[in-house]
């Protein structure tokens, strides 16, 4: 059955809170690290070397506690789709994580891929190297960014967010049967309906 397209909220039922874009009161800011830099490595990280220039803008968070336990539920994963254009898939990827993030996600929860251009914190990222990079998917403390070509070196996350961001609706083909199996409990899409039900239905 085509997915209906819905509002930019996610939708979580039993697998955790739900959070809504309407009526939502502003999150008490997280405790922020300064900018990563020799003085305070990443997990994972080479040793000392010159200081990082400050990334792309991103929402600022910080390492979340342990989520208390969820009942897990071990059949398929939820699937939400975000209509969007290829255009601005991103943002709406984006927002779908700081809704996840307000609703008490732990970063190290959330995988984001991309069907076309690089997320531009997964191009900062890999200016330093592959074995860095992949190192801090491996430590899964923090919202992880990837482009499809990559998803199948990606491990499961609770969610999977894709921005359908590419012109080609093959992207999307190739990238979404996979990435429902990477998801444990939820599945968001943001792009075209059209081209997403398309996708997703060749891969029922």
């Amino acid at each position: 059955m085509p997915l209906i397209p819905e509002e930019p909220q996610i939708h979580e039922s039993a697998q955790g809170p739900r959070a809504s874009a309407a009526g939502r009161t502003a999150p008490t800011p997280r405790p922020v690290p300064g900018p990563r830099s020799v003085a305070a490595p990443r997990s994972g990280r080479p040793g000392p070397g010159p200081a990082r220039p400050a990334p792309p803008a991103q929402r600022a968070h910080g390492s979340a506690a342990p989520a208390s336990p969820r009942k897990q539920n071990r059949s398929a994963p939820q699937i939400q789709l975000i209509p969007a254009s290829a255009e601005g898939a991103l943002d709406a990827a984006g927002e779908a994580v700081d809704l996840l993030l307000d609703s008490g996600r732990a970063p190290g929860e959330i995988l984001v891929l991309t069907t076309g251009e690089q997320h531009p914190w997964a191009t900062h990222e890999l200016s330093f190297g592959e074995s860095a990079y992949w190192a801090q998917h491996d430590a899964a403390d923090d919202v992880f960014y990837a482009d499809a070509a990559s998803v199948g070196r990606a491990s499961p996350r609770t969610v999977v967010v894709v921005a359908v961001n590419g012109d080609s609706g093959d992207g999307a083909a190739q990238v979404l049967p996979v990435a429902l199996g990477r998801a444990r409990a939820l599945l968001i899409v943001c792009g075209d309906p059209e081209r997403i039900n398309a996708a997703l239905g060749a891969a029922a």
